[in-house]
């Protein structure tokens, strides 16, 4: 069934499922009490959801500071991947920082992550380096990525 997906922008009310998937998705998950921080403190944060009629399947988070939007955080339900909801999560949050007047978005990816860096590839990111052992659970480098707006 090809059901409808919906984005918009999180608010507090979504952090119990987005840290359900949080949790879900990555070896070093944000704590809950970060995702409150990010809606309640952060003024550069933007969060946006993924939603179809069976609830939140995901969400991307960015800080959109001055002309820049660094992408914090993306994950996909695991029950919901496969079905190009990441593509589509990816393109909403570019658009979101397109209109909040970003000129180049950014993004760390593992480096063993193939699948995520060839669908950031496929919307445009380029490689901009390499960030040496960033994830404190195993030491793995870091891609970082960029696409450029303008070009």
């Amino acid at each position: 069934m090809n059901q409808e997906t919906m984005f918009r922008k999180m608010t507090i009310d979504d952090i119990d499922r987005v840290f359900e998937i949080e949790t879900l998705s990555f070896s070093l998950p944000w704590t809950k009490e970060a995702f409150y921080y990010e809606m309640e403190e952060n003024e550069h944060a933007y969060y946006v959801i993924a939603e179809t009629q069976e609830g939140i399947v995901g969400y991307c988070g960015m800080w959109l500071v001055l002309d820049e939007a660094h992408v914090t955080n993306i994950a996909i339900h695991p029950d919901e991947r496969g079905k190009k909801l990441g593509e589509q999560l990816m393109k909403a949050a570019m658009d979101v920082a397109k209109d909040q007047g970003a000129k180049l978005m950014t993004l760390e990816a593992r480096v063993s992550n193939h699948v995520a860096q060839n669908l950031y590839r496929k919307l445009g990111f380029q490689n901009g380096g390499i960030r040496k052992r960033y994830y404190s659970d195993n030491y793995e480098d870091a891609i970082v990525m960029w696409v450029n707006f303008n070009e």
